[in-house]
């Protein structure tokens, strides 16, 4: 049997222990939350000076040492909506494949199997997928068509699994109400389940964005050039993006050290565009979850 003290000290022990763990938890988030803080504080810094109308709405010029970045701005955000468009609607249709149909089959297990290794695959293998395939085997050349496709391929193990547990996450109970009232199992999935779990099947969209505007190996395969003064005219027009454009600047430019502003400014806008991209998809996500409490 244990003494009295022994078991008034266990109490406290669990107590300190907790203290440190929570203790080292907010450090932990408070470490990653200031690194955040001092790269974008570098970034405005740096970047902010070359922020001008010109270099927002012209084309590079004079060997991309002056001008702007409209064309990257445009190709980036046609990459990233584009990829979501047809990843998204996938993503979706497949997780209510895996959690409504085929629940805990062997055949659900080997496919999660595989959306999970996937989701680890770097960005650089899917390139060269989809160079391999894309551009030479559909023919579809170095075009956005071709970036769209990859960066879809790219982004779907994640919108998978985010729209899955999305769908775990609604009670049973809704589903066996709408089954009890003489609904079947398809009109509960579209009138109940699946507005139930849009909100969290958009955390994985945005998730998903934010990776395809980002991308670089993934699209300089595929659907990113050098340069190129014009907008895309159509769907096997390649176009620039703003990651490759910065990674040019950085390292094949013919005058690296005078684009530094550029570089700089680049990945600002960047990152505003992501920002402001995710920002659209959470407030109307929170319009979604409220809609869903009345």
């Amino acid at each position: 049997m244990r003494t009295s003290a022994s078991m008034e000290s266990s109490p406290a022990r669990r107590l300190l222990v907790q203290g440190l763990m929570f203790g080292l938890l907010r450090a932990t988030a408070a470490v990653n939350v200031l690194a955040l803080i001092g790269i974008c504080v570098f970034l405005v810094a740096q970047g902010l000076p070359a922020l001008s109308w010109t270099f927002l709405t012209e084309p590079p010029r004079n060997m991309m040492t002056e001008g702007g970045i409209l064309p990257c701005i445009i190709g980036t955000a046609l990459l990233a909506l584009g990829s979501l468009c047809i990843s998204f609607p996938l993503g979706v249709g497949s997780a209510v494949y895996l959690h409504e149909y085929a629940g805990r089959s062997r055949f659900a297990s080997w496919v999660r199997l595989g959306v999970n290794n996937l989701a680890g695959v770097p960005s650089v293998i899917f390139g060269l997928f989809g160079l391999s395939f894309f551009v030479t085997f559909c023919g579809l050349g170095v075009s956005l068509l071709s970036g769209i496709l990859t960066l879809a391929v790219l982004t779907l193990p994640v919108i998978i699994s985010t729209a899955e547990e999305a769908l775990r996450s609604v009670p049973d109970s809704y589903r066996e109400a709408s089954l009890g009232l003489g609904a079947s199992k398809s009109q509960t999935i579209a009138r109940v389940v699946l507005p139930c779990a849009l909100p969290g099947m958009l955390t994985g969209a945005i998730l998903a964005v934010a990776r395809a505007a980002g991308e670089t190996a993934a699209i300089m395969f595929t659907a990113a050039v050098f340069f190129t003064p014009r907008l895309p005219d159509s769907l096997l027009s390649p176009v620039m993006s703003l990651p490759y454009h910065m990674y040019v600047l950085a390292t094949a430019g013919t005058e690296i050290e005078k684009t530094r502003p550029l570089q700089y400014g680049t990945g600002l806008v960047l990152i505003v565009l992501v920002l402001g991209i995710n920002l659209a998809a959470i407030i109307l996500r929170d319009r979604l979850q409220h809609a869903g409490r009345r």
